[in-house]
């Protein structure tokens, strides 16, 4: 503040000392050439250049700030050719986040037109084309990020079979994953693509081909990799089942595809209940009560033991008595109960299977159990509980039809 005084006072006093410099003699000034005359007071003259000299530098400042290329008004220079460029990137990933799939691609193909390293923006111009349905846009976008950024083609190709998949052409996508895989065999997004898609697609001999490579490389977690094994292996002797040889559908394919399979494999409850359930329904109803005796016998499991009721092995009295055997040190499990039920059923031991059944449906409440105990009872004469029972056992069957409306009735 004290120097905002000292500065006025100065001015004060600088004003001061020229009114009285000019109060005291006003000078001469006379510039004459040829026809030209001017004359005037030294301070009238002082002042004019002073005026020029601020003209001057006014109009020059002026030119400065519309052509240099960090000017602000002009609309072709570099900084608002930038703050453009800018505002179309922020508003097209905002664009292809909330699904305005065609203004997310003009205002990025436009950034992407603008910046150095346009591979990003590229990329989201070519999945809001492909989601407009404009496919060969799409890829053409891709093509001309491939040129200008070409040491970037794994990820443009990744990116590529991702929009393939998405439009419905897997067979495309498979192409260009198995080019870009032998290109880069060890890249973790590629083979984790690879496995998708062979899922997508239901190869699951693909799938099954390429775990060494998924365990090698650890694209996934130890305990979804094992999971995908099983999985893969037993949707494997599905399709191996239902595959026809010599005009009969195969149970010789399928006994490969299960000794094709590790003997710590043929172990594993879930991949010994798909080999079982496809024997059931090949007809080979023997050696499906056989393997699932063994493995029972290794291992009790809950899902093996429900299996077990549904095949009929070569002696019925002998199946009874081996699933009896599992009751004394699983007394509380009702699938072993309801397949005790079931097995009672085939013997014609109405009373047992009836206690059995009971039993299942006391521990849980299940639409089998349900709908065997009710086929029981309306042969046994009680209608009115073999009733009830299929009305529960249907709802719990799928709940939601208990919640869907019924139709009206029509009148005539």
């Amino acid at each position: 503040m004290k120097r905002l005084y000292v500065i006025v006072f100065l001015v004060i006093a600088a004003a001061a000392a020229l009114g009285l410099a000019i109060a005291e003699h006003s000078g001469y000034v006379l510039i004459a050439y040829k026809s030209f005359r001017y004359e005037s007071s030294l301070w009238a003259t002082l002042a004019l250049v002073a005026v020029l000299w601020l003209v001057f530098w006014g109009i020059k400042a002026l030119i400065e700030l519309v052509t240099t290329s960090s000017g602000v008004v002009n609309p072709w220079s570099r900084r608002n050719r930038s703050r453009r460029v800018q505002v179309a990137i922020e508003h097209g990933q905002l664009d292809l986040a909330e699904g305005r799939w065609a203004s997310a691609q003009r205002h990025l193909h436009r950034a992407a037109e603008a910046e150095r390293q346009p591979l990003l923006y590229y990329l989201g111009a070519a999945r809001a084309a492909n989601e407009q349905g404009h496919y060969e846009e799409s890829d053409n976008l891709l093509e001309r990020a491939l040129e200008r950024q070409p040491q970037a083609e794994l990820a443009i190709a990744l990116s590529h079979a991702q929009l393939q998949t998405d439009r419905g052409d897997t067979e495309g996508a498979l192409v260009t994953l198995q080019a870009m895989h032998e290109r880069h065999p060890h890249n973790v997004q590629t083979l984790r693509q690879l496995q998708r898609l062979h899922q997508q697609r239901g190869d699951w001999s693909a799938v099954i081909r390429l775990l060494p490579e998924l365990r090698k490389d650890k694209v996934l977690p130890p305990a979804e990799l094992t999971e995908l094994e099983r999985r893969a292996w037993g949707e494997n002797l599905s399709l191996a089942a239902h595959q026809e040889e010599d005009g009969t559908v195969g149970l010789q394919s399928l006994n490969r595809a299960w000794q094709q399979l590790t003997s710590a494999q043929r172990q594993e409850p879930q991949l010994v209940l798909a080999y079982a359930e496809q024997l059931r329904q090949l007809g080979a109803q023997v050696d499906a009560e056989e393997i699932l005796r063994a493995a029972l016998k290794r291992n009790y499991n809950s899902h093996l033991a429900r299996l077990y009721g549904l095949v009929r092995g070569s002696d019925p009295a002998r199946q009874l008595h081996t699933a009896e055997g599992w009751l004394k040190d699983h007394p509380a499990d009702p699938s072993l109960l309801l397949t005790l039920g079931r097995l009672c059923l085939q013997s014609s031991l109405w009373g047992k299977a009836r206690d059995y059944l009971e039993s299942s449906l006391r521990m849980q409440r299940n639409p089998e159990a349900c709908a065997e105990l009710a086929r029981l009872l309306a042969q046994l004469g009680d209608t009115e509980r073999s009733n009830q029972l299929f009305q529960e056992g249907l709802g719990l069957l799928d709940e939601r039809l208990l919640a869907a409306p019924l139709p009206v009735p029509v009148h005539a």
